[in-house]
């Protein structure tokens, strides 16, 4: 459909009669002196950009809660919730700022506080109309540029908490009693009631000033279409959404998490689902023992997947029902995602280096799944399933099997551990591998991908996922991990290894293996400590002979010097290979 246009009085004549707030807006936030400027832009002839509409049919109108525009502004004012059915409604999608401004303007007032007042103090606040004087001459070659006028305004338009006196400078009119006279006849009576009214000093020059001033308010509301509009009239509210984040492209970003919160808080029943899940999500990344990075998104999502709907993230899943089911359901939801994050969290899997926040919908799933159970490990079944699923997750990471269609991913993960809880309470680590290959979808390190480890380097994110991978046997609980260079990097420098007399070439070689994954362990924060307050010979010679197959150190201590650093890398990757090797044939069933 094209553009179309309607005239300011018509448009506002049926607002909050048709035209209404979509819950994806946000509040009005215009000051007085915007809405004076737009006024006067419409008074000048300027267009004030188009507006995008939406046409809702009965159908999509019952999964939507609708608001009205606000007449009478008071700040933290809220957009009251109103029923629209048994009516013909079209939602605004963009030009909600505007389109409030015409009705504040036209149809209501705008509460300001006395200056030097306290916002708390009721008398300080005062309701106020939009008056404009018809005395003052618009010729911007008459705009003094020293007098805080920051939008430019030349007509003589104010907010006053009641219209003020007539004298020989001033003569005022209430903008909004332009409505009452919508026809060239009542224009005229009312062009010659305003010329009785005038203050005995006023020139004829002035009033005709007055005249011209009136006709084109006149003209403004009435006449001018000035409403240059496109209606949407798909039934899509995704499609929707998108439109609305495209038009709104130019001010603050939306994301979808800020519209899907919008509309699932007007059908929240207790309290805000906003202040509730930002909340939650603030006390995940900032509440726990290590920090984490999650986001709405992945709370939204997780509540689909927890509550078996359709994992896509789009907006015609969060039906009234689906919503109505996740907040009967909140508790146990918030309470397995924290538990899914106080086990990562123990495993070292932090915001810094998780990859896939997809990726640990499945052990929410699993988690929500088994509540009895909390895998702090205070029982064997929780220690062996624990590691089971740290087992999956480190794997699935290194693959990247949540990357590219990871909803079909996460529906195919999630149907096998519901599938297996029907016979089973552990993790089913293998099934899931098995599943997934079925599917297509690699989500086990293998021969392939051990070799791409080895590309790793220091200070990846990946890197620690990939040393956790190789450290199943060890206790995660109550320490904090490091990853550490076996050989100090600080051996390694460029000045260092230059005073010792080596050749460029090797120098090179040297500087190329510090860094990579076969020079790297993971390592107790205070053994961290206490390695780096010893010297390196001393500090390796010290440690028992479990330590280096824990670590997977070559027993060779010749290698074990910056000066034979790459061929420590290329011995140690050995050891690596093998217990990767033994891994891959060796995940929990």
């Amino acid at each position: 459909m094209p553009y179309a246009s309607r005239t300011i009085g018509a448009v506002i004549d049926d607002v909050n009669r048709s035209y209404f707030l979509p819950a994806i807006q946000r509040p009005f936030v215009w000051s007085s002196s915007q809405v004076v400027a737009l006024f006067d832009s419409l008074l000048k002839g300027y267009p004030i950009s188009s507006f995008m509409f939406w046409a809702v049919d009965e159908e999509t109108r019952a999964e939507l809660r609708c608001y009205k525009f606000i007449e009478n502004f008071r700040p933290d004012m809220m957009n009251e919730p109103t029923s629209a059915d048994g009516r013909q409604v079209i939602l605004v999608l963009d030009g909600q700022q505007r389109l409030t401004s015409l009705m504040i303007g036209l149809r209501g007032t705008f509460s300001e506080k006395a200056k030097g007042a306290h916002k708390s103090n009721a008398a300080a606040w005062s309701a106020k109309t939009l008056f404009i004087d018809l005395l003052k001459d618009p010729d911007p070659r008459n705009l003094d540029e020293d007098d805080g006028n920051e939008f430019g305004v030349t007509y003589g338009l104010a907010f006053h908490e009641r219209r003020p006196a007539h004298s020989h400078r001033h003569h005022w009119f209430k903008v909004g009693a332009m409505l009452d006279y919508p026809t060239e006849e009542r224009l005229e009576a009312l062009i010659a009631k305003v010329r009785t009214e005038f203050h005995p000093g006023v020139s004829d020059w002035e009033k005709g000033l007055a005249e011209d001033t009136l006709r084109r308010l006149h003209r403004v509301i009435w006449k001018d279409e000035g409403i240059n509009f496109f209606t949407e009239h798909d039934q899509s509210v995704d499609r929707v959404l998108d439109i609305f984040v495209r038009a709104n492209d130019g001010g603050t970003k939306l994301s979808k998490a800020d519209l899907l919160m919008s509309m699932i808080t007007s059908k929240w029943s207790s309290g805000s689902a906003r202040e509730e899940i930002g909340g939650f999500v603030d006390y995940i990344n900032k509440g726990l023992a290590a920090p984490n990075k999650i986001s709405r998104d992945l709370v939204l999502k997780a509540c689909l997947v927890v509550c078996d709907y359709d994992v896509v993230y789009n907006v015609k899943n969060f039906t009234a029902e689906a919503i109505a089911r996740i907040e009967a359901n909140w508790a146990q939801i918030k309470q397995a995602i924290e538990n899914t994050f106080r086990l990562l969290n123990r495993h070292g899997i932090t915001g810094d280096n998780l990859g896939s926040l997809n990726a640990v919908l499945p052990l929410v799933y699993y988690i929500y799944n088994t509540p009895e159970f909390n895998f702090r490990g205070s029982s064997e079944f929780e220690r062996v399933n624990a590691s089971a699923m740290h087992l999956w997750l480190v794997n699935s990471l290194l693959v990247s099997a949540f990357v590219g269609h990871s909803d079909q991913t996460i529906a195919t993960a999630r149907a096998t551990i519901r599938d297996h809880l029907r016979v089973g309470r552990d993790f089913p680590t293998r099934k899931l591998f098995d599943a997934m290959a079925k599917g297509g979808r690699l989500s086990q390190v293998d021969e392939r991908t051990i070799e791409e480890l080895f590309e790793m380097q220091y200070g990846k994110p990946r890197t620690f996922v990939a040393l956790s991978l190789l450290y199943q046997g060890i206790d995660w609980n109550g320490s904090t991990w490091h990853v550490d260079h076996i050989i100090p990097q600080a051996d390694a420098q460029k000045n260092v290894l230059r005073g010792r007399n080596l050749p460029e070439h090797r120098i090179q070689e040297i500087l190329g293996a510090v860094n990579s994954l076969g020079n790297l362990q993971l390592l107790r924060g205070d053994e961290n400590i206490e390695k780096g307050a010893l010297p390196f010979r001393s500090w390796i010679t010290g440690r028992h002979i479990d330590f280096y197959d824990q670590h997977m150190i070559p027993e060779r201590l010749d290698l074990c010097d910056v000066l034979q650093l790459p061929e420590f890398v290329r011995e140690r990757e050995k050891l690596i290979r093998k217990r990767l090797l033994a891994l891959v044939g060796g995940a929990a069933a």
